[in-house]
């Protein structure tokens, strides 16, 4: 419920929730907290003491963290996609690792590799920060979300593996 206030209580549109904004929010969904109780929970989401919640500080706060087994995967996901080694995936990298004949788009001649790759990249990347580049941390974020909503470390693990061809 809160998530909805992420994008629709964002009143100035800077793509984060004030401490105002939160507040309105907690409001506008019913929670009736005492002043103290909003400053304290609002810190909480704040992980960076910007005075402001970013869309990743709230996810991470949320979410429940991915468990050892599933950071493993994760990761060797990320080090087969970063060929260069240097932290972070690029069109580059993924040349010889993404097969971009089979997209649609690229079938159809609408687009080239290079914005197959950057639509691919873009889909890792921070929510409305892309810059054709995915860290580690990006990736983990993603697929933070990912295992949220897969119960089954089984499944977690057959689709990465599959996905991945680890």
């Amino acid at each position: 419920a809160v998530v909805s206030t992420q994008s629709t209580g964002d009143d100035d549109g800077n793509k984060k929730l004030d401490l105002y904004e939160f507040r309105k929010g907690i409001s506008d969904y019913g929670l009736v907290l005492e002043e103290e109780e909003v400053r304290g929970l609002f810190g909480i989401f704040d992980k960076d003491s910007s005075g402001s919640i970013s869309f990743d500080e709230f996810l991470g706060s949320v979410r429940p963290p991915m468990n050892k087994s599933r950071r493993g995967l994760v990761l060797k996901a990320f080090n087969k996609l970063d060929k260069t080694g240097d932290g972070v995936i690029t069109v580059d990298d993924l040349k010889g690792v993404y097969d971009v004949t089979k997209h649609p788009k690229y079938v159809s001649g609408e687009w080239t590799d290079e914005q197959v790759f950057l639509k691919f990249l873009e889909s890792y990347d921070t929510p409305n920060q892309a810059d054709g580049l995915v860290t580690k941390e990006e990736f983990m974020n993603y697929y933070s979300g990912v295992s949220a909503s897969i119960d089954n470390d089984a499944y977690f693990d057959l689709m990465m593996r599959t996905s991945w061809k680890l």
